[in-house]
């Protein structure tokens, strides 16, 4: 049986459940309060997701989350919060020197308040993040275009070449 891809609001309200979880958890452990942060689910790209410090807010990459359900509940979201933690705790105006995204403060929110190894990277599959192309050739090889250049060639507003033999890019004909 497969999962269906959960939609946006969805993705949104499950965030938002594991991001006050892990504030509460926090707080339980450290005997303090902490502002819930906004939280977007809007972030393209390689990266899983990004704590905005000084607006106080989390973004998270849908597709990658929607890929890896699980393990970007269980470490992803942990590993933003962690990044707002050691700012609330060391970094937010304590006039000391600027302390290291994924240094001994955070690695130490990581292992003491998540339980969780620290690791800066994750090692989700990219190939979800594949966007399809629009096959082309040279007197070489066969090229993929993205469907924006592809398009900029069909207004012709561009034109592209062959890094290795220089000559034209030109479309494939498709078989209809």
């Amino acid at each position: 049986m497969t999962q269906s891809v959960p939609t946006l609001p969805q993705m949104q309200q499950t965030l938002t459940e594991r991001v006050d979880a892990c504030f509460s958890q926090a707080e339980r452990r450290l005997g303090r309060t902490f502002a819930r942060p906004q939280i977007h689910c809007n972030m393209r790209g390689r990266a899983a997701g990004s704590a905005r410090l000084q607006t106080w807010e989390l973004r998270f990459n849908p597709v990658l989350f929607a890929a890896n359900y699980q393990a970007f509940l269980d470490e992803v979201v942990p590993h933003e919060v962690a990044h707002l933690l050691v700012y609330a705790l060391w970094g937010e105006g304590r006039g000391k020197s600027r302390v290291l995204p994924h240094g001994r403060q955070w690695q130490s929110v990581m292992r003491e308040l998540f339980g969780l190894e620290p690791s800066t990277t994750h090692s989700f599959d990219l190939a979800v993040l594949a966007q399809p192309t629009v096959p082309y050739a040279c007197t070489c090889q066969q090229h993929g275009l993205s469907i924006r250049r592809h398009n900029k060639v069909m207004r012709g507003e561009a034109r592209y070449h062959c890094r290795r033999c220089k000559q034209p890019l030109v479309p494939v004909a498709q078989p209809g």
